[in-house]
């Protein structure tokens, strides 16, 4: 379970331990369809052929025909939606040729993005010695997914699609439950039980939780409500300074001002669990004395916010105004003071 709006992890058990994904990996297939949309080597209205492998293809399906010529729109919502493998397939084939070649694509783009516990044998899911993610592998992805294509994000929430007359609910039992949800994917095989990799936004937050290994559908259901609603009640977000507001100062060297204001580059704001305010540790540190000249927006400092059980965040503080170089008297005099502190230092030490 993540903070998606803080990228603070809330909570983890086997996070990374590399478990079949079902259905879920068709996370990545959507990605690198999203990625070629964005690339422009294909486009919504872009016709794709459908083989008979792909109308061959078991489980869950979109109910498409052998030879018929079917948009990238219409496929994208028949995975999204309607978890169609032979929508999968047929993406697949068209964007390398083969299914094979396609699950290659997956497994390599997978590491690049970070991934490093994740294969595939096939663009679907269905069971494949290959076919292997862990759940803070599917949560990447489904941030990606997010962060990256928010133009095409909101076919996630789509409750329904109709395909040659054949309309199909979206099997994401989060999306029915007024709980603020709006993606992303289920997943079920024998082999891997019942899974879920689910967001939902309250007011300035997002979530995504990620779950697999349940035993049936009421159970998936019921557990991704409860790590949902605990993850919005038990934790919240909370102001601690604004953008431009003067946290501290540090010493200058060799300026025209003896000191500097630092201020935050940005408004801070920490994610905190009920009732741990305070016991919250703010540390601030720098490479003190700053030479001059300072020029405005430097960063200067980082101030560490570090919360208990939700680890460090850390943020930039940067110079309040520009501090020119001293006058070469004044460089003089400050050299000269220094070296004095340092000859009565040695003294003392000598004693």
């Amino acid at each position: 379970v993540i903070d998606q709006t803080t990228g603070t992890i809330l909570m983890a058990k086997d996070a990374d331990r590399r478990v079949p994904p079902a259905s879920m990996s068709k996370l990545m297939t959507i990605y690198m369809l999203f990625e070629a949309l964005r690339d422009e080597r294909v486009a919504m209205d872009t016709l794709f052929t459908v083989s008979k492998r792909a109308t061959e293809t078991e489980g869950s399906t979109m109910f498409l025909r052998e030879g018929s010529r079917v948009t990238v729109r219409d496929l994208m919502q028949g995975i999204i939606v309607q978890s169609g493998n032979d929508a999968c397939v047929t993406v697949a084939e068209a964007l390398a040729g083969t299914e094979v070649a396609f699950a290659d694509q997956m497994t390599k783009r997978a590491i690049e993005l970070g991934m490093t516990n994740s294969s595939f044998g096939n663009s679907h899911g269905l069971p494949d010695p290959l076919q292997r993610m862990s759940a803070r592998d599917l949560i990447t992805i489904a941030n990606k997914l997010y962060t990256e294509f928010p133009n095409y994000y909101p076919f996630f929430a789509q409750e329904t699609y109709t395909w040659d007359k054949i309309e199909q609910k979206n099997r994401n039992p989060l999306l029915y439950l007024n709980i603020g949800a709006d993606g992303l994917k289920t997943g079920y095989t024998k082999e891997a039980g019942y899974g879920l990799v689910g967001s939902a936004r309250r007011g300035e937050r997002r979530i995504i939780i990620m779950i697999t290994g349940l035993d049936s559908l009421a159970d998936r259901e019921n557990e991704a409500e409860k790590l949902t609603n605990w993850a919005f009640r038990q934790f919240v977000i909370k102001e601690l300074f604004k953008k431009d507001e003067v946290i501290a100062k540090a010493d200058v060297w060799l300026g025209e001002n003896k000191t500097i204001n630092l201020i935050a580059e940005d408004n801070i704001s920490g994610l905190f669990s009920l009732g741990s305010l305070k016991n919250v540790d703010i540390e601030i540190k720098y490479n003190g004395p700053i030479e001059a000249p300072i020029k405005r927006g430097d960063r200067i400092a980082v101030l560490t916010i570090n919360t208990p059980k939700l680890g460090k965040a850390e943020h930039h503080l940067v110079a309040s105004k520009d501090v020119a170089a001293g006058s070469i008297l004044n460089r003089v005099l400050t050299s000269a003071e220094l070296l004095g502190r340092k000859a009565i230092s040695g003294r003392l030490w000598a004693k």
